[in-house]
């Protein structure tokens, strides 16, 4: 299960919040990348010994391609100082890490969410890659550029926030005023023990005009209907809705992608929103373009047509690519940016230019009820 190096660091590269690249020599003599997440290990320096982890990167697996440093063995970072919190992330792992929930009984907003029920009308946008995010962003800003945006991030893909680039990047910028990670996640400005509760803090302690909801870096697929991590969009749409939400789902499309399932509509949104998600949710397409556009809206019609569950919105896409490139952040998806497939970026930003349109007109057809049926 465990590919198991000692190594010895002989550089380091470049590190952001959370997260410390490095160079290590294994004993063999071959040198590998490696990632630390300093909160967890310790700092490294070159010249120390490191203990690795190289399975997924001896099978060219997982995104980055890093060996992962298990521990620093002679410089072990000192205890943490005691203080409150017991939620354990990463739960009966050997790198389980224990973080103050914002939603446990030592938190300060406990009594704010101890009873929370209601989202009153937040748009919650839902993509399936992590990659979906600045774009998202970034459509929202179009329309909105004052718009407070908190990220739920939850644990299908990478568990630390710290492993996004991306998140860094777009904290550091002012595009997000908070992450918050769910479930097995852990290392955002706050933490929640489910995606429900991090909707609610998102709302009730970040104060966000929206909420963006997606999996960390490193989805996991198989080829399969049912057998990848985005397949919990669909549950995270219905946790919007049950909150009284208002779920946005930003569909996965690529032009691009050599995998048949995944042209066009891709089977992962086909799934998640299609068969998944049971409550009523906006699902916003490109207006106008080429006959690429017309098929994809045609695929997100049918997503739609079961008993009218789902709600078609043809979104104008006037000023969307300047807005992806403006983003802050590189933009990139399976290694594609937006020159080789735009209208994988163009999907997404339509889904935030929704959710902005949704601020100024929060009554528009609402959704038939707030429970899935």
């Amino acid at each position: 299960m465990i590919r198991w190096r000692r190594a010895t660091v002989t550089a380091l590269g470049r590190a952001w919040a959370g997260s410390q690249e490095l160079t290590a020599r294994l004993e063999d003599g071959a040198e590998v990348r490696a990632l630390a997440h300093p909160d967890l290990v310790g700092v490294p320096s070159p010249g120390q010994r490191v203990l690795l982890n190289t399975a997924a990167q001896a099978r060219a697996l997982g995104t980055g391609g890093y060996a992962l440093v298990v521990a620093l063995p002679d410089a072990l970072p000192a205890d943490p100082p005691p203080g409150p919190g017991h939620l354990v992330k990463a739960r009966y792992t050997p790198l389980q890490a224990m973080v103050l929930g914002v939603d446990e009984q030592e938190s300060p907003h406990h009594e704010l969410l101890r009873d929370a029920d209601d989202l009153a009308g937040l748009p919650v946008v839902v993509a399936d890659l992590h990659s979906a995010l600045p774009a998202v962003v970034a459509g929202l800003r179009a329309d909105r550029p004052g718009v407070r945006v908190a990220y739920v991030m939850t644990d299908g893909g990478a568990l630390p926030a710290a492993f996004s680039r991306t998140v860094a990047g777009l904290r550091a910028a002012g595009w997000l005023s908070a992450c918050i990670t769910t479930g097995q996640a852990y290392g955002g400005d706050l933490e929640a023990a489910t995606v429900h509760t991090g909707l609610l803090a998102a709302r009730l302690v970040v104060g966000a005009d929206v909420a963006v909801v997606a999996q960390g870096p490193g989805n996991l697929g198989t080829g399969s209907r049912w057998g990848f991590s985005g397949v919990a969009a669909g549950e995270a749409l219905n946790a919007a809705a049950v909150l009284g939400g208002r779920p946005v789902a930003a569909l996965r499309v690529s032009e691009a992608d050599p995998r048949p399932r995944h042209r066009g509509l891709s089977h992962h949104s086909a799934t998640a929103v299609g068969r998944v998600a049971l409550a009523p949710c906006d699902v916003p397409v490109p207006a106008g373009g080429g006959p690429f556009d017309a098929g994809v809206r045609e695929q997100a019609a049918r997503l739609c047509a079961p008993a009218g569950r789902h709600r078609l919105v043809a979104v104008p896409t006037h000023g969307l690519d300047a807005a992806l490139a403006a983003s802050p952040v590189g933009l990139s998806t399976m290694g594609r940016g937006p020159a080789e497939d735009r209208a994988s970026f163009l999907a997404a930003a339509v889904a935030g230019r929704h959710a902005a349109h949704l601020l100024s007109a929060p009554d528009e057809v609402p959704p038939d009820d707030r429970t899935p049926r």
